[in-house]
């Protein structure tokens, strides 16, 4: 694989109308979680990926394998749980840019992901293990999956990609606070945001929430800043690099995964920092025009028009 990622994936049900969920009595089910978006955004730019994760012995469990693997994403490494539901959640559009998350998944199959799931080999042969910070929060026995998986990593000269990506409602800020920043010092890259730094470190300029992740262990921290874009830091250099402008947006949920998924392609074909993050920008704007998790990630073709036309805005 060029990538493998390990997390949680729900079903995820959306009202076919706008406005309060209570008033709704119809709903589109989708699929959705922060690593398997990246996964699926990574097979859609040309890329071998592999998905390890969890899911129940239901329908919703074999729905949402079958829908992933049909993305062109590797589920050899999923396990399915005899006993533990696969999580739901769902998804309000109140009005423009007012959209609500309510999660269900205490108690669910990914939950309970432990290291006797994984598999070392597959780890080990990766280019990269993309974690983010939502997995550990979940459990004890899944903060212990990831962080075995990024020793097996490490242990086999594996790039390992960390995004943040802070769920305050899973875990104490103590807690999250503490595992974060634990994970962190083991990445070799880091995606914030802001928010995050502020979490984190209490600040909120960039070049200072770069400096605190480098200081952490990492060699590469790469901060989010929306719809203006983002910055990359290392050691030796940083720079700026803007965003792409987008007509409306939609649902801005996704967009932090599809710009990692753009950033890691950018990696994998060789691309310099600049260009690695300037086609992150434009995948994390791509998704945002398009309503559901996944379902606005571009394919290869997409990106390549839109770089080829420099002026272009994401319009769909």
């Amino acid at each position: 694989m060029d990538v493998v990622t390990i997390g949680e994936t729900m079903v995820l049900f959306t009202p076919n109308t706008t406005g309060f969920m209570r008033y709704a009595n119809q709903f589109s089910m989708k699929f959705g979680g922060a690593e398997s978006n990246v996964a699926i955004g990574l097979a859609r730019l040309g890329h071998q990926v592999g998905w390890i994760s969890k899911v129940g012995n239901d329908e919703f469990g074999k729905a949402l394998v079958s829908f992933i693997k049909g993305e062109g994403v590797d589920v050899s490494r999923v396990k399915v749980d005899q006993t533990l539901p696969t999580g739901i959640y769902f998804k309000e559009l109140r009005r423009a840019n007012d959209v609500r998350v309510y999660y269900y998944r205490r108690g669910s199959a990914a939950s309970a992901l432990s290291k006797v799931d994984l598999d070392g080999e597959y780890i080990a042969k990766a280019k990269y293990l993309h974690v983010t910070g939502i997995t550990p929060a979940l459990s004890d026995s899944c903060e212990d999956t990831i962080l075995k998986a990024i020793e097996i990593a490490k242990m086999n000269g594996v790039q390992v990609v960390f995004d943040p990506n802070l769920r305050r409602k899973l875990w104490s800020e103590e807690k999250a606070r503490s595992v974060l920043l634990n994970i962190a010092s083991k990445a070799d890259i880091v995606l914030p945001g802001i928010s995050e730094g502020e979490f984190m470190f209490g600040e909120s300029d960039p070049k200072k929430i770069a400096e605190c992740y480098l200081n952490n262990g990492a060699s590469t921290v790469v901060v989010k800043l929306g719809a203006k874009g983002a910055s990359y830091y290392t050691n030796k250099d940083y720079e700026f690099v803007p965003g792409y402008p987008v007509d409306q947006v939609v649902d801005p949920v996704g967009a932090g995964d599809g710009f990692a998924a753009g950033f890691l392609s950018g990696l994998l074909k060789g691309l310099c920092l600049q260009d690695a993050v300037k086609q992150a920008n434009a995948v994390g704007a791509f998704v945002t025009t398009v309503n559901g998790d996944v379902e606005g990630l571009p394919e290869a073709e997409e990106i390549e028009g839109l770089f080829n036309n420099i002026n272009q805005d994401v319009d769909r």
